[in-house]
């Protein structure tokens, strides 16, 4: 452990970061000379919603790349059903039961993230949405936080820690109004000083009425104001916005945005969508609830073996046109024109496809369209 409550990148590629139970058994199927080959599937019984999208699958084949192992899965940015196999791990057990926390970790958490800001996304329709919940998560996992976000589908990130190629996007918290002797100073040297590529978005709700700060905000030179209090002004908030555009229009300012933020959630992202014109979403991202993958064996030396309540065998998922899924046993006949989703990532330790970024996001944008009604 370092200076901050950290695990590091060495411990979790070391299979060190685990749940203890797996170290003990390990040990003890050492001394018995047990290490069986096994298939071992990713799957979700229950989702918090009708569909997810599947992510995190750069991280584990990079956990276990170097490990006598093979990996399938779906690629990234795909949308998975409850049951489905996303992801199969095939070896001798000893040589990677220690990771089976890790991989449901870097799955569970990313899946998560990106899921919710699928849902999102598609909640949206076509007003923008940046993932603003860099404060409401660990520092550490920023990066991962952002690029599932980014993959689900936002449209930026107000993390510095995003990775390369997402969009940075923010507007200025309200210490920086409070630091200057009146608002518009403020909001004045924010349009003069701002770099020529920084949206003018002033932040319109610091001390008084939002609307009266909104149309001085817009004399300042602003393109857009952030009415960033929904929940702490315990008022109607759909009335506050309406009468915050009413007022910039009859003041001469249409072209002013409205961008909304400040514990946001999809329900709210619906309610506003047709009153605002971009969000800022914090925790309903961030802090989305983790996908329940559990990992389980389904073959034990080469035959269909399962405990109680999960399906034996390794398993094929297939779409066909229309986007009806069908899952099979890896053996059986592929149906007529259907497409198979998982392929292989990792033979024998060897890493042979690698998840891309945008991919991805292209994937998910791609279907968001025909999952709207499910």
């Amino acid at each position: 452990m370092g200076r901050f409550g950290m695990v590091g990148e060495d411990a979790i590629k070391d299979g060190k970061c685990t749940d203890i139970y797996f170290r003990r058994v390990v040990e003890v199927m050492e001394r018995d000379g047990i290490n069986p080959h096994v298939a071992m599937e990713v799957t979700a019984a229950t989702l918090p919603d009708p569909w997810g999208v599947f992510c995190g699958l750069d991280d584990v084949i990079k956990l276990l790349e170097g490990l006598p192992v093979d990996v399938d899965a779906m690629p990234e940015g795909s949308i998975f059903f409850r049951n489905e196999p996303v992801l199969r791990v095939s070896g001798r057990y000893r040589d990677f039961a220690v990771y089976e926390t890790a991989i449901l970790g870097f799955l569970c958490h990313a899946s998560g993230v990106a899921s919710a800001a699928a849902h999102i996304r598609l909640a949206a329709r076509d007003r923008p949405v940046y993932s603003f919940g860099s404060r409401r998560q660990h520092p550490a996992i920023a990066a991962m936080i952002e690029r599932a976000a980014w993959i689900g589908g936002v449209d930026g990130a107000s993390s510095t820690c995003a990775p390369d190629g997402i969009p940075l996007a923010g507007t200025m918290p309200h210490a920086f109004v409070m630091c200057y002797p009146r608002q518009e100073d403020a909001w004045c040297a924010f349009a003069r000083g701002a770099g020529p590529e920084v949206p003018r978005i002033m932040l319109a709700d610091t001390f008084s009425d939002e609307k009266d700060e909104a149309v001085r905000a817009a004399a300042c030179g602003a393109t857009a104001v952030r009415l960033d209090t929904p929940r702490s002004r315990r008022g109607d908030m759909r009335a506050i916005v309406e009468e915050v555009r009413w007022e910039l229009d009859v003041h001469g300012y249409p072209d002013v945005k409205i961008f909304l933020s400040g514990g946001l959630t999809r329900a709210d992202v619906v309610a506003y969508r047709d009153v605002a014109d971009a969000f800022g979403i914090g925790g309903a991202i961030a802090n989305a609830p983790v996908i329940d993958f559990a990992m389980d064996i389904v073959e034990m030396e080469g035959r269909p073996f399962a405990k109680r309540g999960k399906r034996s065998g390794a398993k094929q998922v297939y779409e066909a046109a229309g986007g009806r899924r069908v899952t099979l046993p890896l053996a059986a006949p592929a149906p007529e024109d259907a497409t198979p989703l998982l392929s292989r990532y990792v033979e024998h330790g060897t890493i042979v496809a690698r998840p891309k970024m945008e991919d991805a996001r292209e994937r998910v944008l791609s279907r968001l369209s025909d999952l709207a009604g499910e």
